[in-house]
């Protein structure tokens, strides 16, 4: 008789878990509180899986040999407590794409820039003619991509709550960008459980995997004894020169593991800004590592296109520029964003507040930040962080409405910044929904 595997969640994670636990032969059960999208409805039926949605039939889950659980859902639901004193295996999707994967990993965490750092190793692996695959948290899900469409190498975005479920995931390559604040509402409240989730990426690493990580970042160096000593840690860094790495000399951009090698001149990154900096040269030495020439990664650092949501130029109306970078979801990105403007700004600004402490950009948003458009549910505490820096604060509850005031305020050679700080579940599907909505309004004025 085959065994049993229960996904909770319906998301792209528990849709791909769900195909590969059907193609390795199990007997797979779906099931989701919420609504289940049509297309996914699709495929679990092609694909003849059994599914419920708007409820949780306890029968259905507690005969289950293996839960695999979606990232949303928190560890300290009942649902979740009831399973693990049965003594249930629940694991993340990622473990479970791992138990079937061939191919080798190169791992991208942080709280910052793992989007953009992830995109930037596939694109250097792609140019360099890799067979690779994208996935985790950005496109297809690992599992999915291990099923249907199995590749040499996978660049997979890793975020803390998909770490969290790992057992015996390994990657060849990690590369952690940083640890600030983040997802504290997950993490009991204890910055500590949410750094020590960020290093488990390291936890299975041997001595013949390798762990990238910045110098820089105060957190991540005070808790690197926490990182397994087995593995081959390699920082990067902009202000210090070091024989091990990458660092930046002159303004070129040198990695150093055998030998120093000197890519390019960092004034040649596609991606401008300091942090684009830190996330360029992580990429080049994730790409070094598995053995891209450094032409490859000079060309590929220099024609590399930005992202959809992040800094995303929309247009210039009546010498306005819009920007969307709705997928800023915490204070340090939007730290980031703000640092590299250069011109007064309209900032939108909220949503689902994480447990974020704003005082880090009280000097920023007085230097640069003319007006403030709230754009959430409860907004009370960016009223209280922000109302005695600037001298317009206002709420609004629509992107249309959000960008319409911001319009009437911003005047030429400002710019209007989409940049939340908030997750955005209050208002919108997720970051992408809002920053489409936002950017759907800029062009309907």
């Amino acid at each position: 008789m085959s065994k049993r595997v229960v996904i909770l969640g319906s998301g792209e994670s528990g849709i791909g878990a769900a195909i590969l636990a059907k193609k390795q032969g199990f007997d797979v059960f779906v099931s989701d509180k919420g609504k289940i999208k049509s297309s996914y409805i699709d495929e679990l039926n092609a694909h003849q899986i059994a599914f419920e949605q708007g409820e949780h039939t306890l029968e259905k889950i507690n005969n289950a040999d293996i839960i695999i659980k979606s990232p949303g859902i928190p560890d300290k639901i009942q649902l979740i407590k009831d399973l693990k004193a049965l003594g249930k295996e629940i694991i993340s999707e990622i473990e479970w794409g791992y138990r079937y994967c061939n191919g080798k990993i190169v791992a991208i965490t942080g709280s910052n820039g793992k989007t953009t750092t992830t995109s930037l190793v596939f694109h250097i692996l792609q140019k360099a003619g890799y067979n690779v695959s994208l996935g985790g948290n950005i496109g297809k899900s690992f599992a999915r991509l291990v099923a249907t469409s199995p590749t040499e190498w996978y660049v997979l975005e890793l975020s803390s709550f998909q770490l969290d479920g790992c057992v015996s995931f390994r990657p060849h390559v990690a590369v952690l960008c940083n640890i600030t604040e983040d997802h504290l509402d997950r993490y009991d409240y204890k910055f500590e459980n949410y750094i020590a989730s960020k290093l488990s990426i390291t936890k299975n690493q041997t001595q013949q995997d390798y762990f990238i990580y910045c110098a820089e970042d105060p957190v991540t160096i005070s808790y690197l004894p926490l990182v397994t000593s087995s593995v081959n840690s390699i920082p990067f860094s902009i202000e210090k020169q070091g024989e091990n790495g990458a660092y930046i000399e002159d303004n070129q951009f040198i990695i150093n593991l055998d030998k120093p090698y000197t890519i390019m001149s960092i004034n040649e990154f596609a991606l401008k800004g300091t942090h684009n900096s830190y996330n360029s040269m992580a990429a080049g030495i994730a790409a070094k590592l598995v053995g891209v020439r450094k032409e490859t990664i000079r060309e590929s650092l220099q024609d590399f296109a930005s992202l959809e949501h992040r800094l995303e130029f929309v247009a210039n109306i009546n010498g306005v520029e819009y920007i969307n970078d709705s997928k800023a979801t915490n204070v340090n990105s939007v730290w980031f964003a703000l640092e590299t403007m250069n011109k007064q700004v309209v900032w939108i600004v909220g949503g689902v507040d994480k447990g974020n402490d704003y005082t880090i950009l009280q000097k920023l948003v007085q230097e640069k930040v003319k007006a403030i458009i709230c754009l959430g549910k409860d907004n009370d505490k960016l009223h209280k962080a922000f109302s005695s820096e600037v001298g317009y604060i206002v709420d609004a509850d629509s992107a249309q409405e959000a960008v319409r005031l911001a319009s009437n305020i911003a005047d030429s050679g400002d710019v209007v910044l989409l940049s939340p700080a908030c997750a955005s579940f209050d208002l919108f599907e997720n970051y992408e929904d809002r920053g489409n909505q936002f950017k759907r309004s800029v062009r309907n004025l």
